[in-house]
């Protein structure tokens, strides 16, 4: 499937999680699909958004985090999935996109071919995990998706490319951040 096609699927299933977005293309293409408040976007600092969303989960237990991440953003911060297992946030979902590339800075190979991320987050420690190969299997997943034990990983197939001429964020970093924070408290 898709990138584009896999983010449309998840973000349509979003109702009022918390989605912290990889940054370069993930963040790009979710902004265009389906852009709301409860969308953090990351722009630069590769391979953090799954800190971020750790943070979160852990001061905001009353909220469901869902990272959604790239296979090239994992591989940069390993450490992270053990982090989350160790913790174990029983409100984190963890989409990972996996095009076997690094999309967002010129489409080089990435090495997850080779790295069963999914069961990598298994041996970290998380409750659930799941690769998906298909839209029919991630959309099943996606109805259970609530669910799964937590902290959950699902390692989701794409292919790779990008979508032609896809228009950056139309927010600044602070923009992005101040309306994401209005989201996070309006419940607290």
């Amino acid at each position: 499937m898709k990138r584009m096609e896999a983010i449309e699927t998840i973000m349509n299933a979003m109702d009022n999680e918390l989605v912290v977005c990889a940054t370069g293309m993930i963040s790009r293409e979710s902004c265009y699909v389906h852009d709301r408040e409860e969308n953090f976007y990351m722009i630069g600092s590769m391979g953090l958004n799954s800190s971020i969303a750790l943070g979160l989960a852990i001061n905001r237990p009353e909220d469901v985090v869902v990272i959604l991440d790239g296979d090239g953003s994992i591989l940069m911060n390993m450490g992270m999935l053990a982090s989350i297992g160790e913790c174990a946030p029983t409100n984190l979902i963890h989409l990972v996109l996996d095009n076997e590339s690094y999309a967002s800075t010129g489409g080089q190979r990435s090495i997850s071919n080779a790295v069963s991320l999914e069961k990598v987050a298994m041996a970290a420690g998380y409750k659930y995990s799941q690769r998906v190969d298909t839209p029919e299997q991630l959309a099943l997943e996606l109805d259970g998706l609530r669910a799964k034990p937590r902290p959950a990983f699902w390692l989701i197939k794409v292919q790779p490319g990008n979508l032609p001429e896809l228009p950056r964020i139309p927010l600044s970093p602070p923009e992005i951040t101040s309306r994401f924070v209005r989201a996070v408290i309006k419940d607290g």
